[in-house]
């Protein structure tokens, strides 16, 4: 099955294209009072949402996890629905990608894809389960967590960093604000994007915002003893979202551990080199979306047939990790941290043993 996986997994990627090409064909004849008042530009976007959606199509065939397909499909009903679109649209389009994968594929692939295609399809008749709750004034710094979102909303990157800098200095440890504060302000931040209540510049604003202050703490991150550990950290190919890896290799620092943070768009051979030249104990690997899955898988193989790379521990995090609970196993992780303090925890029981 594996074998099978694969080869369908590649086989979707190596014609992702000429398949988007066909799925979008399918679904403007199934629905032409929707698409074609779009025009041109709006053609040239379903070809690109049709390559996102067979690229996590690929990832959770690869995977074996049909749940991450399922997932994304409840996500982009969310988004389309808030975007204005007819609520059948993603039912259509999985009806497209059915019958482009019968023509285009072997029969035992197209079968298999059949199935993962039923997964979404389940996912969309489910009534969907209500988007979290992230700012909340019940919550451990609530009110400071929205008043922190709201500046930032209103584009005072200023008053939102006082916000911070003010509550750090009156006591409240780095540890809580990064986890009540700007780990939720930027749940919350995706969540108003999928639900179409801000723009994309917003949310990297938003973003960049918080980076910036996160850096201003740095002194008081830096300040902690060593413990004579290493981390090396990366984000996954191209992943843009780099916030979270960042917050984990300060939490490594508050630890006392010593980090090198690498960011995305790193080479195998640099971060290879990396750890033998830190001489880590931990190389940690965060992906936020799902499509990033294989050059996780890819860069842990890389990592193990390194001879001088043997007994680093490799834990891995990030959304599609918190999606399916085995998925750390399957990429070959050695663990896996659903937030920052377990990514510290983990690597810490680990290296003891």
């Amino acid at each position: 099955m594996e074998n099978l996986n694969t080869a369908t997994s590649q086989a979707i990627r190596e014609q992702s294209d000429t398949l988007a090409q066909s799925i979008v064909e399918i679904q403007y004849g199934m629905q032409p009072g929707t698409w074609h008042t779009f025009g041109l530009e709006g053609r040239k976007k379903s070809l690109r949402d049709a390559g996102f959606h067979l690229a996590y199509l690929s990832e959770a065939i690869a995977s074996s996890e049909p749940i991450l397909f399922s997932n994304y499909i409840a996500y982009v009903k969310v988004l389309f629905e808030n975007l204005g679109f007819s609520p059948n649209v993603i039912s259509k389009t999985l009806e497209a990608t059915r019958l482009t994968m019968q023509q285009k594929l072997p029969l035992q692939q197209a079968a298999l894809v059949k199935e993962y295609l039923a997964a979404g399809e389940n996912s969309l008749s489910q009534n969907p389960a209500p988007l979290p709750l992230f700012i909340n004034p019940s919550l451990p710094l609530g009110g400071l967590a929205k008043d922190y979102l709201d500046a930032l909303l209103n584009s005072n990157r200023h008053s939102a960093n006082q916000l911070i800098l003010n509550a750090v200095a009156h006591g409240t440890s780095i540890k809580d604000i990064y986890l009540h504060v700007f780990q939720r302000t930027q749940y919350e931040i995706g969540k108003l994007w999928q639900t179409n209540h801000i723009s994309v510049a917003q949310e990297h604003f938003c973003t960049a915002a918080t980076q910036s202050t996160m850096s201003q703490l740095y002194p008081h991150i830096f300040r902690t003893e060593r413990i004579n550990r290493r981390l090396v950290a990366t984000c996954a190919g191209s992943e843009l979202h780099e916030i979270g890896m960042r917050m984990v290799a300060d939490f490594f620092e508050m630890e006392g551990w010593d980090t090198y943070y690498l960011g995305a768009n790193m080479p195998a051979a640099g971060i290879i080199k990396a750890l033998n030249e830190r001489k880590a104990h931990v190389l940690g690997i965060s992906a936020t979306i799902t499509f990033h899955i294989r050059e996780v898988a890819e860069l842990i193989a890389l990592v193990r047939a390194s001879e001088d790379c043997q007994d680093v521990i490799i834990l891995v995090g990030g959304y599609p990790f918190l999606v399916s609970e085995n998925l750390w196993k399957t990429v070959g992780a050695d663990g896996f941290g659903a937030n920052a303090q377990q990514a510290v925890d983990v690597a810490n029981a680990l290296v003891s043993q």
